[in-house]
């Protein structure tokens, strides 16, 4: 069990049946009336995000969330396998729950798979990734000097902005969190 006044940035916990996750808390202590804690939280399975209050001494139970390391290994359709790197047991999930960020993954990277007794509701791929450019415009000479920006599109088909002077063919190191190139690599 947690109390609503222990809760922190990320804590998981069971509300009505569902599996939520602290994005923001503030804890307020108004000159009259009692205290109170402030929170906003996301559903982990839907994906909603609330902003209550609720009062400190409130008693939730605590939920597990499963975070494995599993391998990328293939797509079939509308089905990702990823391999468990102890078993090597192949589990398929929905290309529904793979979100934006999954744009940016090859094959064979490790991803992060987050499950809640057993069912898959996310997956998280690495933070940064490298990644080789296969088109863009072609940069020339002088163009170091702005900041400005052009497409690329990456081996996996996403589409980034990067500065002019990447050609085909370079490796980028990109952060999947917000899709933006950060660094020749």
């Amino acid at each position: 069990m947690i109390s609503a006044g222990d809760f922190r940035n990320g804590v998981t916990f069971e509300l009505d049946g569902q599996v939520v996750q602290v994005i923001e808390f503030q804890h307020v202590k108004p000159g009259k009336g009692a205290a109170f804690v402030r929170t906003k939280y996301k559903n982990v399975i839907t994906g909603s995000v609330v902003e209550t209050s609720f009062n400190p001494t409130a008693k939730f139970p605590t939920a597990f969330v499963e975070r494995k390391d599993m391998q990328y290994s293939y797509n079939d359709g509308d089905l990702y396998y990823f391999m468990d790197m102890e078993t090597y047991e192949q589990v398929p999930i929905s290309a529904s729950i793979l979100g934006d960020s999954f744009k940016f993954v090859k094959e064979e990277m490790i991803c992060k798979i987050l499950s809640y007794k057993g069912t898959v509701f996310g997956v998280e791929p690495p933070n940064f990734v490298e990644l080789v450019v296969t088109q863009t415009d072609p940069g020339f000479k002088g163009d170091t000097a702005t900041n400005a920006t052009k497409p690329a599109t990456v081996e996996t088909g996403a589409e980034v902005k990067v500065p002019l002077f990447i050609n085909e063919g370079k490796m980028i190191q990109i952060d999947t969190r917000t899709g933006e190139y950060m660094s020749r690599a």
